[in-house]
């Protein structure tokens, strides 16, 4: 017997996989155009990655299968050495993609501040509603792309409105079935029944097919194959694995949770791999389609396994059906999406928090939308280590006194390192000073081979000088540090504790 509350989330979970395999259809087909593959093998690869993911991925409720950020990458290779090029680059894709999980990497995307992932979000969001108006595009008579005018664009517009209203309010009438699924059927009935002229799936391509055969890529396996796939697999592993993890990051903060980010990007590897191997072109998380999930309340793996068994069936069984629902059904549904998936509480963080992290959402945003979202997000962690790096460079200051013995003391304070070098040698006035200094690094830290060597030429000017420089209270690690580069500096490091007690309490 099945329990109430496991009835309730079963019934969830598989309604919910039926409407995002239904959103699924016609993304999964225009991404296949955009890298100039037929739409079969979008819905391959949707239906593997999918699935192969769902059961062994890192993150139940989240949705993978062919994406645009892979496609536009791909349309250059499948242009230039056809599509069995890109099956053989997408299954040295997933191999990268376990190397990186073997080495458990995954970790790395702790690195990415809460700014970037914020402008990955609201771009992300931004690019979702933008890429649906490619739908509101007809081919003219010369074979050139052309917006829909007129009747035909109102109707557009008009099924989209009822679409992204019946979402809205069916919540408020009833839970029984998600509103997205309720709004598709209620728009596709509406079309069917008063035979309304509009644009529909079938009209993006056929999505009919078979199962599909087991392949090995026909491409000669020698070194110049390996020189001209290992670039495009580098960067479609690279942009796949950015995506997956960030909407994973995504979804644990949203359902309180956390995923396995090794885990997912090992079975985002064996996913990519089978696809190759199956004509599929390849593919990573899908941001919206995910959100299609979570909002729903589907967090659970049986989510995504039905989704990718519903898309088989489409392609299997129910293509003619599938063919018949009208785009504006699902721009609708993409349109809720988007402003769903944008984080409205972000713009009243205008003045709130500082300047910088407001520089980086919005650059990362932008760059989101304009470039690449592997381009943004790194450039994004770039511009986060470097803003940090300066801001801690400008924080370097001494403070000075005398003890007993008319020794000057330098009292460090700050992070020495790289950035803060220039403002460390300009602290101290060689000319000016006794002939026994001491710096005190209580409130300091000897950070790399730069600070190494500021302290080593530091020390040579002042004995060029003729004056003596003394250390007091470096850490463990910089004492280490310090005496093994003894030979490259020559530094008086006072160790011994009973003096070292001596020059504070002389200090005092």
């Amino acid at each position: 017997m099945i329990s109430g509350t496991n009835y309730h989330e079963v019934k969830v979970n598989l309604l919910s996989g039926l409407t995002v395999a239904l959103a699924m259809v016609p993304e999964a087909i225009a991404f296949a155009l955009i890298a100039q593959v037929s739409p079969l093998t979008g819905l391959y690869a949707a239906i593997i990655i999918c699935f192969i993911t769902a059961v062994f991925g890192g993150r139940p409720g989240m949705v993978s299968g062919a994406t645009g950020a892979l496609a536009v990458v791909m349309v250059s290779l499948v242009a230039l050495h056809g599509s069995e090029y890109l099956f053989f680059t997408v299954i040295m894709m997933g191999v990268l993609q376990i190397i990186f999980a073997l080495f458990k990497l995954g970790k790395l995307i702790r690195m990415v501040p809460y700014p970037v992932m914020l402008g990955f979000v609201n771009g992300l969001a931004v690019v979702i509603f933008i890429a649906q108006f490619n739908h509101f595009k007809v081919m003219n008579a010369e074979g050139a792309s052309a917006w829909l005018s007129g009747p035909p664009l109102h109707t557009m517009l008009y099924l989209v409105a009822l679409t992204v209203a019946i979402i809205y309010i069916f919540p408020k009438v009833t839970k029984a079935i998600p509103s997205t699924l309720a709004a598709i059927i209620f728009t596709t009935a509406v079309v069917f029944f008063l035979g309304i002229d509009t644009k529909t799936v079938g009209d993006l391509g056929s999505i009919a097919g078979g199962i599909p055969e087991f392949n090995f890529p026909l491409v000669p396996i020698n070194l110049e194959t390996f020189k001209i796939i290992l670039p495009y697999a580098f960067l479609l592993a690279s942009i796949g694995l950015i995506e997956s993890l960030l909407t994973l990051n995504l979804i644990d903060d949203m359902t309180d949770s956390r995923g396995k980010p090794n885990k997912e990007s090992m079975a985002q590897g064996v996913g990519n791999i089978v696809t190759g191997f199956f004509g599929g072109m390849g593919g990573c998380a899908m941001i919206g389609q995910s959100m299609i999930n979570i909002n729903n309340g589907a967090v659970k793996r049986l989510s995504g396994i039905a989704t990718a068994i519903f898309l088989a069936s489409f392609v299997l069984f129910l293509s003619d059906w599938i063919e018949m629902i009208p785009l504006a059904a699902l721009i609708g549904v993409m349109f809720v999406v988007a402003e769903k998936t944008f984080e409205w509480g972000s713009l009243r963080l205008f003045g709130k928090v500082p300047q910088k992290d407001i520089f980086v959402g919005l650059l990362v945003g932008a760059v989101t939308i304009i470039a690449d979202l592997a381009i943004a997000v790194m450039l994004g962690v770039i511009v986060s280590a470097l803003i940090y790096v300066w801001e801690h460079a400008k924080f370097i200051e001494v403070s000075t006194s005398e003890n007993k013995q008319g020794w000057k003391i330098y009292e460090l304070k700050g992070a020495l390192f790289f950035a803060s070098v220039k403002n460390f040698n300009d602290l101290f006035t060689i000319k000016d000073d006794p002939n026994e200094i001491i710096i005190d690094f209580k409130l300091s830290k000897v950070a790399d081979h730069s600070a190494l060597m500021a302290i080593g030429n530091l020390a040579n000017k002042y004995k060029l000088a003729g004056k003596n420089l003394r250390l007091i209270n470096l850490s463990e690690d910089c004492i280490e540090v310090l005496d093994d580069a003894k030979n490259m500096i020559e530094i008086n490091i006072l160790k011994d504790i009973e003096e070292n007690d001596s020059l504070i309490e002389e200090h005092k």
